[in-house]
């Protein structure tokens, strides 16, 4: 009792004992049948994948260079069944055959436009390329005829770049990915434990150091964002998974290179109240959770490299840094 009273207290929550017990009980026992009913997919090869044991872990963050605003924190004990990863987010090679066997047009296509990092339009093609930048980060271009297979503009290819992360894909797009793989997108539970590679409240899945003795990693921006990115990692934009070594699971990537989108609707105090075993988000909303940074995270702008952290887009949208990985269930 102790420890949930002071989980609640430290939120600012009432202790359970003075909110309404049908109340509280009510909502209990919706996110419970919510968790029970999450979308189960059993029938995708586990080629590629790994199998993890689930099991106890603990979630977030009390970091204090922390956004408590996403609801990073507080730290909580969650409970989450065995599942199998992605070693590696999915490829342009991987994204490639969903493609060639269904016909599938990603949102990107259709809108006939997608986000471009304003440092990766080609040089002196910035007047002809960029329709509109949006306010107040106004190095996301909007670049017509920009999508998964032509990834900085019309201009570009992913020719030679079929190992890298797919990029310019939706959450709806990540989501019939795969559903057509037999899979499903991660909850961001299952993410969260999935990246920490069986590390207990690190800030990284190796540990609490971005560059431990100036050793790079993972893919994030070094220099100054946004205008110079000094790529001593040794890339500018999305690598290869494997290019780095993988966490204590052996999974890839997990930190920086591409945003990953997570199944559950985004909500910053939801997890405040809701069950703590194989917990999900609220059943509706407006963004989707994204984690795990990208080659465009920079501790002065955007620290959210950090397995505990979080942030969201609309479920429609897509730019040069976000891709996805899948999951599926263990079948009993």
């Amino acid at each position: 009792m102790k420890k949930e009273f002071e989980l609640f207290a430290g939120a600012g929550i009432p202790h359970p004992c003075c909110v309404p017990s049908k109340e509280r009980a009510a909502k209990l026992a919706m996110t419970q049948t919510a968790a029970a009913e999450r979308l189960r997919a059993t029938g995708g090869s586990v080629d590629g994948m790994i199998r993890l044991d689930g099991g106890h872990f603990l979630m977030g963050t009390d970091y204090d260079e922390g956004f408590a605003a996403d609801g990073e924190g507080p730290v909580r004990e969650v409970t989450i069944d065995p599942f199998y990863a992605d070693v590696t987010p999915v490829t342009n090679a991987q994204f490639g055959d969903f493609v060639r066997a269904t016909g599938y047009k990603t949102e990107a296509e259709a809108f006939a436009w997608s986000y471009v990092f304003k440092g990766h339009i080609p040089a002196g093609q910035y007047d002809r390329l960029v329709e509109a930048t949006v306010t107040e980060v106004g190095w996301w271009c909007k670049v017509g005829k920009t999508d998964w297979r032509h990834p900085e503009g019309p201009d570009s290819t992913i020719d030679g770049r079929e190992e890298i992360p797919v990029v310019h894909v939706s959450w709806n797009d990540a989501f019939a990915y795969a559903r057509w793989a037999g899979k499903r997108l991660p909850t961001e539970a299952e993410w969260e434990y999935a990246a920490r590679g069986g590390l207990e409240q690190k800030l990284f899945p190796w540990g609490d150091e971005l560059t431990p003795d100036g050793q790079h990693l993972c893919n994030v921006w070094q220099g100054q964002f946004p205008d110079i990115d000094t790529g001593d990692d040794g890339y500018t934009g999305p690598c290869p998974p494997r290019a780095f070594a993988p966490n204590g699971f052996g999974l890839y990537a997990t930190t920086g290179n591409v945003w990953e989108w997570c199944a559950d609707w985004f909500h910053p105090s939801f997890h405040l109240t809701a069950t703590r075993i194989n917990p999900v988000g609220p059943l509706g909303g407006t963004s989707k959770v994204m984690k795990g940074g990208s080659y465009l995270c920079h501790k002065s702008y955007c620290n959210r490299y950090r397995v505990a952290a979080r942030t969201s887009n609309t479920p429609d949208s897509s730019t040069t840094n976000i891709g996805f990985r899948c999951v599926r269930d263990v079948v009993s």
